[in-house]
């Protein structure tokens, strides 16, 4: 019996590589870093998943990979003259993935939940602050009235568009995406196939099965490229990416992402802001770009990257420079002549993260600032860290936004999601006038002055924009990035 049973695996184990070996043009298969969180887009924190379900779900608007918006589910929109209220005209003969007809209700279903009105439980602060009613006075129009005058409010109108009624996204979200939900195994992979029934023939996909394996190792994605288990491998370290460069396609690009040293503001000794100040100052950036991301990196001052355009802050990088002597001097005045014990709490699955830890560690190390690397899982990072502060500093990047607000937001005072604790009345005053402002040369102005708050105050220190470096098998086309994390597989295609 058990040499039946080593038979049978040894043949298992031929048939799957056999089947991998081979380089098909009707599935692809790449590979995310990150377990995900949750297929329900209300449930969802992790931007790893949010750039797979960009695929099984559309929004009333779409993005380009310039950040410009497009309609989607809405063909058309108007604003009126006060800009209080927004009136979406919705596509005819657009179906579900499980036969559905797609109409207003289901944008009334999907806003009433995001704003917690008629009594649902609220699933977007931003949309509960924003929205004062909704309304659908027929199959093809919906209408969002504000409380107030939002500049930024259309870029939030990417959003998932969900069914009404149906809840079962965790297990088996359903959306009127380019591509239907198949299976998710468990620390494995997520397969996708062609909508065949896509409403944006402008946009069909191409590939019929898409494949998404949960890989993080550099070394195991590196052997799966070259066994051709996969054809595009991501997250990969400059310096290993070079190796195979004459066998794939290399890409390396900036991300909208900003990697931070998070520092939880609300314990002690961290909740001095010179403590917070001589740590920024002690944090060699040029170290952690060339060790942690090969050179392949954008150094920032703020909660910002330069991709974000005329909102970005460009005058922020004398604010505080690497200065060893400096540094240990504001320590000193801080009360911590003789340094201090600090736990980096960093998710094991990002390598470019826990590298920076230890960098960080070393650098930190010469001002008497003695770490300690905790590496956890990804979903252990989510629940102690992101959504119960139970920590001291942190190594992540934040997912870029496509609106200025979403990026400012983690900062203001009283948003559940500002893991750092940074408190500041004059920031938060200086955001809700930015979101208020319709006036564009206003806004910019407002947001410029947000991160420059938040240079000098030192939250976190603002590390870089890494590159995502991806080697591609040579015959795949399509792949692009966007300002926020999207594998847009409709766009992909092997020539």
């Amino acid at each position: 019996m058990k040499r039946i049973l080593f038979a049978l695996a040894l043949f298992s184990a031929f048939f799957f590589m056999s089947c991998f070996g081979k380089n098909s043009k009707n599935v692809l298969r790449i590979n995310v870093a990150s377990e995900p969180d949750s297929f329900f887009p209300w449930e969802s924190a992790a931007a790893d998943t949010a750039a797979i379900y960009y695929n099984i779900f559309d929004g009333l608007l779409s993005f380009d990979k310039k950040g410009a918006l497009h309609p989607a589910l809405a063909e058309s929109y108007e604003i009126s003259d006060d800009k209080l209220t927004y009136t979406f005209h919705l596509r005819q003969g657009v179906k579900f993935h499980n036969g559905a007809d797609f109409s207003s209700a289901d944008c009334l279903y999907t806003y009433e939940n995001l704003a917690g009105l008629n009594g649902n439980s609220v699933r977007s602060d931003m949309m509960m602050r924003s929205i004062e009613s909704l309304s659908a006075p027929d199959e093809k129009t919906f209408t969002i009235t504000l409380k107030y005058q939002n500049g930024g409010f259309l870029a939030l109108n990417i959003c998932p568009i969900l069914p009404v009624g149906y809840t079962n996204h965790a297990e088996q979200p359903i959306g009127t995406g380019a591509y239907k939900f198949v299976e998710y195994q468990l620390h494995q992979k997520v397969v996708l196939e062609k909508n065949e029934n896509y409403w944006n023939k402008e946009n069909e996909p191409k590939i019929p099965r898409i494949e998404i394996y949960v890989m993080s190792d550099e070394n195991a994605i590196l052997s799966a490229l070259q066994s051709k288990q996969l054809d595009i491998g991501q997250m990969l370290s400059a310096e290993n990416a070079r190796t195979l460069e004459k066998k794939f396609q290399l890409f390396s690009a900036p991300q909208n992402m900003v990697q931070v040293l998070g520092l939880n503001n609300s314990v002690k000794p961290l909740d001095n802001p010179l403590v917070r100040q001589a740590i920024t100052m002690a944090v060699n950036k040029d170290e952690i770009i060339d060790g942690a991301m090969g050179g392949f990196g954008t150094k920032l001052y703020s909660n910002f990257s330069p991709i974000l355009g005329a909102y970005y802050n460009d005058r922020l990088s004398e604010v505080y420079k690497n200065d060893l002597k400096t540094a240990k001097s504001l320590l000193a005045n801080s009360g911590y002549s003789n340094g201090f014990d600090l736990e980096i709490t960093v998710p094991g699955n990002y390598r470019i993260h826990v590298d920076t830890a230890q960098i960080i560690a070393k650098q930190l190390e010469q001002i008497g600032i003695r770490c300690k690397i905790k590496t956890v899982e990804w979903t252990t990072w989510l629940d102690q860290v992101y959504t119960k502060f139970d920590y001291q500093a942190t190594v992540i990047a934040f997912a870029g936004k496509l609106e200025p607000s979403e990026v400012l937001r983690r900062y203001y005072s009283s948003y559940k999601r500002n893991f750092t604790r940074y408190n500041n009345p004059v920031f938060d005053e200086t955001f809700d006038k930015a979101e208020l402002e319709t006036d564009n040369a206003k806004r910019v102005k407002y947001y410029k002055y947000c991160q420059e708050l938040l240079t000098k105050s030192a939250p976190a220190v603002f590390i870089a924009d890494p590159n995502n470096t991806v080697l591609l098998r040579k015959d795949v086309r399509g792949y692009e990035t966007y300002p926020v994390l999207f594998y847009n597989f409709a766009k992909m295609y092997f020539e």
